[in-house]
């Protein structure tokens, strides 16, 4: 049985792909560095794919399973690539469905039911059923990018499974493709299977019952009676008592078998009510033993969900600036766990009450004045993304040494739980390390990681001895060794000592029935290789980084070669949560493209290959890694809504730096990168340097000629460039110095001019920064997106020494570059100088609001403005001040515009080869958001590329907002 066990066909093989090409419309992806992303998913593990296929249709997937079959290629159905096991990796055709099969196919609203596509996600399927007032209510921390085919395929859980269980509880059918190519619909399949069934899946089904009712004694007795059992097949589905008692649906025994059985083209789903009211009580604890002791009476509240922040997770959110200030309110002096207690409901009063009685019962427990109450939505929703992100705020910590998922779901009852965590955590000890936890304490399924080194053999060896302890003691107390994440490579080898030889056996059994030559990701949950295999490690023997790669930035706050450049690299986990589609910027190519190869995490991968010698000597300068940056549009979102801090957009200089090194400067990137330098000379003469969009045939030209876009008009210098001399306003206060950028000083000049007006009316003593040269000052950002850091570090000596030569405060308007000032001067030249300037550099609305200071404003005859945060003002959190200082004006209700990156992006919408995706980008939220505002209503942008962008493509003219606080200052009636 099981025939294909190692393939023939090598990874990246030509003839496989040309078939598929052939045989597919899909998108054929069997590159180097394309198999290089999908090698590794959240797990330690790295396996070479054969190669990848983004199917567009079903079909594409039957005649892709159908070559595989014939040239004997093993395939690997695949969501998000967020599994912590290692079950979404093998050497075999990946096929990616998220791109195109998303789909929502259905809603019976009135029967509760929908049927969706495998590849879409979570968070995308609830935003479609919220206008039915339904959800899915199975909800992993990775909801808003893990998908729903991945989710059946793993047995996912969630927070809430206390309430309404698991993934196999709520998949009522699954529509499948069989490794024969057979389809069939999987549910509930009468006694007599019916004559309608195909004679293949009629004999499949009467070998499974054989199974069932042959085992039935043994799984009775093996199986521990534990909600969150995910490990092995679900076979009790096939007993005759599970069939007598209605849980014989066929469905539940799809779900949870990590893709190895049948491919799922399409699920039906089990539908709840939404209930649009909630609260929260964090209950404070002094000791972790204290918080799993009373985990058991808790639950007895009725509560939706009762989750763990341990201590480790507390101090690490602090270290994190997105979470800092959520952290810090919901903790009460210093506890050392915290138990988020969540009740869900349609009555505020009945709610309340809810809270009284857990205050009431904790006071009971010893605990009084224990419970911090949070019950603002707004508020609630911060508690939840720190809570969601417990894992990547784990693995958030540098060096070598990271938590690790091997024994991370292990499961026990609750009145077991504080005895069974106290032993688990004198295993740690004993072996040298600690672990971190956090979770669901509400079902006795904690996740916890011990802290060790992946890239030594010795702590290698830790993690088997660890995991054979720790799965002794879950045996010792009848609990379930996988209680959420799966089997994959981790946990499928141990499912003999769990279950015993005969129960493996039948988990054989069933795999053979559906999947005789072993087509579908062979060697999960059953025949599978030993965990602690170091060759399908992601860091294997004689993984190390390119002692030819010299950064050219400080990268020293991360250990390891490279100057640190790798260690930061290799801060993504894999968890993916840059895949998400909510409101935050990141990541805005992803998006627009859907593609992996243009996401944070793809290129952090495409990055540690390179760096590692992975893909070929001098990769970093090579056409994949200039490929799989070349969407990236250093929007910065990373550097904050990436909870281990990947700055993808500090990497890209250095990738840019070591091209420009290997390759030269292309002369569009010259002109671009050389603009603050030219740019007082153009401004001259205006009308020659503006003969671009006077005379027809010079865009076209210049499209030809350097790839700038003939489909956009360029930003037009002014005769009337801002002066320094015009920096000057007498104040009583405090003297802060306006730093004038390239773009408003030559293209806006009125933005400075109203931000001396308005620090002036604020009472600041407004100087202008100046060089001692006398030229204009410029925060290099052009030169680092061509990758010239010399030139960049140059200008960064010189506007560095201008502006230390006080300390007043430095106030900026364009965000990208004052936002350079606070990030790559510190890269660029590392040192105190540098970190105090960060300290003292704001854009005007931010510092406006720090200072609440009193502007005499008035009203300006506008009612709404809609504002759209730059990225980098949103990275830095001089977004929110903006909105603040806005709001400020009589009469004026400010607006947020809930948008990601507007697409422009400095000049990467001008170049022509991303003019399509600069669109989508803007298609996505910031168009559409424009597009229904009234024409009378203010849209205001702080960054020059987005009042172009908006204006190019929505014919609305944006403003900075300091302009709109010039009106109310001056009384100034609407323009």
């Amino acid at each position: 049985m099981n025939a294909i066990t190692t393939s023939k066909v090598r990874p990246g093989d030509p003839g496989l792909a040309a078939k598929l090409k052939r045989n597919t419309q899909g998108e054929v992806r069997f590159a180097p560095a394309d198999r290089g992303r999908y090698a590794t998913d959240a797990s330690i593990y790295q396996v070479e794919p054969i190669g990848v296929l983004v199917p567009r249709t079903m079909e594409d997937v039957e005649a892709a399973v159908a070559l595989c079959r014939e040239e004997g290629v093993p395939v690997l159905p695949r969501g998000g690539g967020t599994s912590q096991c290692g079950q979404t990796v093998n050497r075999a055709l990946v096929i990616d469905c998220t791109k195109h099969l998303r789909n929502v196919l259905s809603v019976d609203t009135a029967a509760g039911v929908a049927k969706v596509q495998p590849g879409i996600a979570l968070g995308a399927l609830n935003d479609a059923l919220k206008q039915d007032k339904l959800f899915f209510p199975v909800d992993p921390s990775t909801w808003a990018r893990c998908t729903i085919g991945g989710m059946a395929g793993n047995n996912s859980c969630g927070s809430k499974s206390i309430r309404y269980g698991l993934m196999a509880d709520n998949v009522l059918a699954i529509d499948a493709l069989l490794p024969s190519g057979t389809r069939f619909t999987f549910g509930e399949v009468a006694d007599n299977l019916g004559a309608d069934i195909p004679a293949e899946v009629a004999a499949l089904i009467q070998s499974l019952r054989g199974i069932g009712a042959r085992e039935a004694e043994e799984i009775a007795a093996r199986f521990p009676r534990q909600l969150r059992r995910v490990g092995g097949y679900n076979i009790e589905a096939l007993t005759p008592a599970a069939r007598a008692e209605g849980r014989g649906n066929l469905a539940r025994l799809l779900v949870g078998s990590e893709g190895t059985l049948a491919f799922s083209q399409s699920l039906d789903l089990k539908l709840w009510p939404i209930k649009p009211r909630k609260v929260l009580g964090i209950c404070q604890f002094p000791t972790f033993r204290a918080a799993m002791a009373a985990s058991q009476h808790l639950v007895t509240l009725n509560p939706e969900a009762v989750e763990l922040v341990d201590r480790t997770m507390i101090d690490l959110g602090r270290s994190i600036p997105i979470y800092r200030a959520t952290i810090d309110a919901i903790v009460r002096g210093e506890p050392d766990s915290l138990l988020i207690v969540e009740f869900h409901g349609h009555d505020d009063t009945a709610l309340l009450r809810d809270l009284d009685r857990l205050e009431e019962m904790m006071g009971d427990l010893g605990y009084p004045d224990a419970v911090v109450r949070v019950t603002d939505s707004a508020f609630q929703a911060q508690v939840a993304s720190v809570r969601e992100a417990g894992l990547n705020i784990m693995m958030s910590m540098k060096g070598d040494g990271k938590p690790v998922s091997f024994i991370e779901d292990t499961a026990v009852d609750l009145p077991d739980l504080a005895d069974y965590t106290e032993r688990l955590n004198e295993v740690f000890e004993r072996h040298g390390t600690k672990g971190t936890w956090y979770a669901h304490a509400s079902v006795g399924c904690l996740h916890v990681r011990p802290v060790l080194n992946m890239k030594q053999g010795e702590d290698v060896a830790k993690m088997r001895v660890i995991a054979e302890e720790c799965f002794a003691l879950v045996r010792e107390y009848k609990g379930s060794h996988s209680g959420e994440h799966g089997d994959g490579i981790v946990r499928s080898e141990f499912h003999e000592s769990m279950f015993g030889a005969r129960i493996v056996r039948a988990f054989e059994a069933v795999k053979d029935a559906f999947d005789p030559t072993g087509l579908l990701n062979p060697g999960r949950v059953v025949r599978a290789p030993r965990m602690d295999d170091r060759t399908l490690f992601r860091y294997p023997p004689g993984y190390a980084a390119d002692p030819g790669v010299k950064p050219a930035l400080d990268w020293s706050a991360w250990p390891g070669p490279q100057g640190g450049f790798l260690g930061a690299v290799e801060m993504c986990n894999n968890n993916g949560t840059c895949r998400k589609f909510d409101a935050d910027v990141m990541c805005p190519s992803f998006r627009a493209t859907r593609d992996e190869q243009h996401l944070t995490r793809g290129r952090a991968n495409t990055l540690r290959l390179a760096l590692t010698g992975q893909l070929g000597p001098d990769a970093l300068a090579g056409d994949e890694v200039a490929e799989a940056m070349s969407l990236c549009v250093s929007c910065k979102a990373c550097k904050r809504e990436c909870p281990t801090g990947v700055d993808m957009a500090k990497m890209k200089i250095e990738a840019q730096h070591a091209r420009a090194q290997r390759h030269g400067i292309k002369l569009k990137d010259r002109i671009i990168a050389g603009l603050p330098r030219w740019a007082p000379w153009a401004a001259k003469v205006p009308a020659l340097a503006n003969l671009r969009e006077s005379l027809p045939g010079l865009a076209a030209l210049g499209e030809k000629l350097l790839g700038i876009s003939a489909r956009r008009p360029l930003p037009r210098f002014r005769g009337d460039a801002f002066r320094d001399a015009e920096a000057h306003r007498d104040g009583v206060g405090q003297e802060v110095l306006l730093f004038a950028d390239t773009f408003n000083r030559y293209y806006e000049p009125e933005n400075l001019r109203d931000a001396v007006t308005v620090l002036g009316a604020a009472g600041f003593r407004v100087r202008p920064a100046v060089a001692a040269d006398g030229k204009p000052l410029c925060c290099g950002r052009t030169y680092l997106a061509a990758g010239m850091v010399d030139r960049a570090r140059a200008e960064a000596r010189r506007t560095l020494e201008a502006l230390s030569a006080s300390d007043a405060p430095v106030i900026g308007l364009e965000p990208s570059c004052l936002t350079t000032l606070r990030d790559e001067f510190i890269s660029l030249l590392p040192g105190e100088a540098a970190e105090r300037l960060a300290a003292r550099a704001h854009l005007a609305t931010e510092f406006l609001a720090k200072q609440k200071v009193a502007l005499p404003l008035q009203d300006i005859g506008t009612a709404q403005a809609h504002i759209h945060g730059h990225c980098h003002q949103k990275s830095f959190g001089a977004f929110a001040p903006a909105v603040q200082t806005l709001r400020k004006i009589p009469g004026l209700e400010v607006k947020p515009i809930a948008s990601s990156c507007c697409g422009m992006a400095g000049a990467f919408g001008y170049d022509a080869r991303n003019i399509e995706v600069s669109h989508a980008m803007a298609e996505l939220s910031l168009l559409p958001a424009i597009r229904a505002t009234a024409a009378e209503d203010a849209i205001v942008a702080d960054g020059t590329s987005c009042r172009h962008q908006i204006r190019d493509l929505s014919g609305r003219e944006a403003v900075h907002s300091i302009r709109l606080l010039a009106r109310a200052v001056t009384g100034a009636p609407r323009a």
